[in-house]
């Protein structure tokens, strides 16, 4: 198609509205980001990008929005943390970590708590770009791939634990497959070899990913997984208990038990300790997350996999002054989990 035709497809599109930077970036046949360095003067963009960026938004009559100018022009230290999150436990220790990287003093953490509605959600982020944040960070309820909050908006954003749908923005995860296989791992190393899964909600790609990376790394060691399938359920106590009567109907043939989160770890441990087995001397057990309030308070103390949440905050929070400077990421980024063991693993 010759440039004509394709800016006369895309005045089409536009007809009735103001052109955006999307469509600007659609006719100069480059990504929204280097159409927003071009236009704002930045670097790491070509002489000939530049002028074919120019040359289609002045086509366009694309005009950038007011508020966005004044966001790119003036720093206010403020960064907004927008979260579905009606617990904390996700976005308090990634607010931890991003402040962390920030730096006491120099750019404060803004948080607005959506509660899982996407009308609060919007306003949230309205009341937010108002405020003049320098930058935004979203974290999902869950971590499966969510709505993109747009893309064509004044400031950066980098998505936490959730990924965004939008391939073109930028998400940062934690590692589930590699968790999966660090607790198949543990769970050897301590002499195991009769492992059962039992998980959560099937529809979680948490969950999945949990199980496949268990179910790869016993394949890589030469074993089968005991029970002969993963026990997929509910994310409480009262799926781990009803899980491991099922299992322990199935087969006494287990010496190790990786539960796909804390919560079910505690039900796990309690169905063992009413069938007379003892943790871990007849049956290891090891859940996923490291929320204290479970993993502390097991009897024995629950070893885990650790999201490392603080991680994920500080390391969105270098990826948002990185944009900040110009160097706008998209894609996924996967980070690794970490191995916390106590006593439902090893003996004190």
């Amino acid at each position: 198609m010759t440039g004509g035709a394709l800016a006369r497809r895309v005045a089409q599109r536009s007809s009735g509205r103001v052109a955006t930077l999307e469509d600007v970036a659609r006719l100069a046949g480059v990504s929204i980001a280097t159409a927003s360095k071009a236009l704002n003067g930045r670097t790491h963009v070509s002489a000939a990008t530049r002028a074919a960026v120019l040359e289609a938004a002045a086509r366009l009559s694309y005009s950038p929005n007011a508020l966005a100018q004044g966001l790119r022009a003036v720093r206010t230290g403020i960064v907004g943390l927008l979260t579905s999150d009606l617990e904390g436990r996700l976005s308090i220790p990634i607010l931890m970590g991003a402040e962390d990287a920030f730096g006491v003093g120099r750019t404060s953490v803004l948080l607005c708590d959506a509660r899982g509605d996407s009308i609060r959600e919007a306003r949230h982020l309205e009341t937010l770009l108002s405020r003049r944040v320098d930058g935004l960070i979203v974290v999902g309820a869950r971590p499966d791939p969510r709505p993109s909050i747009g893309r064509d908006l004044p400031v950066p954003v980098v998505y936490a634990y959730a990924p965004s749908e939008d391939p073109d923005d930028l998400s940062l995860v934690s590692d589930n497959v590699s968790g999966g296989r660090m607790a198949i791992s543990h769970l050897i190393e301590v002499g195991r070899r009769s492992i059962a899964h039992i998980s959560g909600d099937p529809s979680y790609g948490a969950a999945q990913d949990r199980a496949a990376g268990a179910l790869a790394e016993l394949t890589e060691q030469g074993l089968e997984l005991a029970g002969g399938r993963v026990y997929f359920g509910s994310w409480s106590e009262s799926w781990g208990r009803s899980a491991t009567r099922m299992l322990l109907s199935h087969t006494r043939d287990i010496d190790a038990i990786f539960a796909g989160s804390d919560q079910i770890a505690r039900g796990v441990i309690d169905a063992l300790h009413r069938a007379g087995l003892d943790v871990p001397g007849d049956v290891a057990v090891i859940g996923f997350d490291n929320w204290e309030i479970f993993t502390t308070s097991s009897p024995p103390p629950l070893s885990s996999i650790d999201m490392n949440l603080e991680t994920l905050g500080r390391v969105a929070a270098e990826r948002l002054s990185a944009a900040l400077g110009g160097d706008l990421r998209k894609g996924v980024e996967s980070l690794p989990c970490r191995l916390v063991p106590r006593e439902s693993t090893t003996s004190a």
